[in-house]
């Protein structure tokens, strides 16, 4: 069966932007080596490019917030890294004439969205934004994993990768530990029980 994965780029110190929506150098690493990474226009190192090529080819749907839809306005109809499907976890349904033949569900919970994407996914994972939806489906049970793409960039502050995740929750130790160019990626998965 297909895994949920919360996945995002994140700084050491656990921010996936800043407090006014900021990358910085958050994703330098994308442009940091000489290996095309799919058909993203990134170029990273060799290790990077073979992670986030198996990570996408691995990944049916991906679930995001409203925020970040509204930030990015929804990649305009394109998922991004060529992903088919993205749920939106949103209490407002589509913008009106937005994109009709985009491949974007919006659902208002998210046991509901996880649910729907996993239909969606056809047996392939499904990634989650990090931030306050991955948080609050971490809190509920329905991750299965937890990936990481840590930067060497320190924020202070900032939109947090685990949101306000407000219990204490034990992963397992990383089984996915690569070093690329500016980036280390890192993989748990989520102890259960």
């Amino acid at each position: 069966m297909n895994e949920v994965v919360m996945h995002n780029v994140v700084s050491v110190d656990g921010f996936i932007a800043d407090e006014a929506d900021g990358i910085g150098h958050l994703f330098d690493w994308y442009f940091a080596g000489d290996v095309p990474a799919g058909e993203t226009g990134f170029t990273v190192s060799p290790q990077s490019a073979a992670y986030l090529e198996s990570v996408w080819a691995e990944t049916g749907c991906l679930i995001i917030g409203r925020h970040l839809f509204d930030l990015m306005n929804g990649w305009d109809g394109i998922p991004p890294a060529g992903i088919p499907h993205v749920v939106v976890v949103s209490h407002r349904p589509k913008p009106d004439g937005w994109h009709p033949e985009a491949s974007y569900f919006f659902v208002d919970d998210p046991a509901g969205a996880v649910q729907r994407a996993r239909e969606l996914a056809g047996g392939r994972n499904v990634g989650v934004a990090a931030g306050d939806v991955g948080a609050q489906m971490l809190a509920a049970g329905l991750v299965d994993r937890v990936a990481m793409d840590v930067a060497p960039v320190l924020f202070g502050s900032g939109k947090r990768f685990f949101g306000a995740l407000d219990e204490p929750l034990q992963l397992e130790d990383p089984d996915v530990v690569i070093r690329g160019e500016g980036v280390l990626h890192l993989a748990y998965r989520v102890q259960r029980g």
